[in-house]
């Protein structure tokens, strides 16, 4: 077949919506299962395994944003979510992507756009390296349980502020440029300026302020990285 195939979850309450990318992606060779509202969806999608989830922000019962947020903290899912929206103001942007959205397309859209972020999505997922665990000091993070820690201690952050320290600890002790991360992170649809200042400030604050050596540093002009420093 002509076109990547991949498991899809719909989770859409809009009936219209959801024949409509139900049956483009059916006749494209994917599998697609389907949900009209954020209970079934957010079931359905930690009790099987997909390649994508195309996921609506308004939705009965349960918003996108907490099917997002469930799925990534109680389900420890890493499944990549595109989020579908009518609204185009930067907060709702950023709202999915703080709950772990990895993508975001406002309505209207093109179907051949919608299935281009979604190939991306799945090109992403099978490119990950098995889980790992990273460590540079006493700062370790386990990729596949998403368990981070430092000096034995459990840290909790949220989804992007694990994306950015998995981005930072894989590189280490490389600079990882502004560009860079917010592409790793946040892929096509890049926040505003001060979004990933705000997230290493939490990060910072997060792994270094407790301790007695700070871990992550910004380096001006060039980016941020992860490292040991000698005194």
């Amino acid at each position: 077949m002509e076109h990547s195939s991949g498991n899809v979850l719909l989770i859409e309450d809009h009936q219209d919506i959801a024949e409509m990318v139900y049956a483009f992606f059916d006749n494209r060779g994917y599998t697609v299962d389907y949900a009209a509202d954020g209970v079934t969806g957010l079931h359905l999608s930690v009790t099987n395994d997909y390649d994508v989830i195309i996921l609506d922000l308004m939705l009965p019962g349960m918003d996108g944003l907490e099917v997002c947020e469930k799925l990534r903290k109680e389900g420890r899912r890493s499944t990549p979510v595109l989020m579908l929206t009518a609204r185009d103001a930067l907060q709702e942007k950023v709202a999915g992507l703080e709950a772990g959205a990895d993508d975001y397309l406002v309505k209207p859209f093109d179907m051949e756009e919608l299935e281009a972020r979604v190939k991306a999505l799945i090109r992403r997922k099978r490119g990950q390296v098995s889980p790992e665990t990273l460590s540079v000091g006493d700062l370790t993070l386990d990729t596949g349980t998403l368990r981070v820690q430092r000096d034995g201690k459990d840290i909790n952050l949220s989804p992007i502020g694990l994306k950015i320290l998995t981005v930072l600890m894989r590189s280490a002790p490389r600079v990882v440029s502004r560009r860079e991360v917010e592409r790793e992170v946040w892929g096509d649809i890049l926040p505003d300026s001060d979004t990933l200042r705000s997230h290493i400030y939490n990060l910072r604050k997060q792994i270094d302020r407790p301790f007695e050596r700070p871990l992550l540093h910004t380096i001006q002009g060039a980016g941020y990285r992860i490292a040991q420093l000698n005194e």
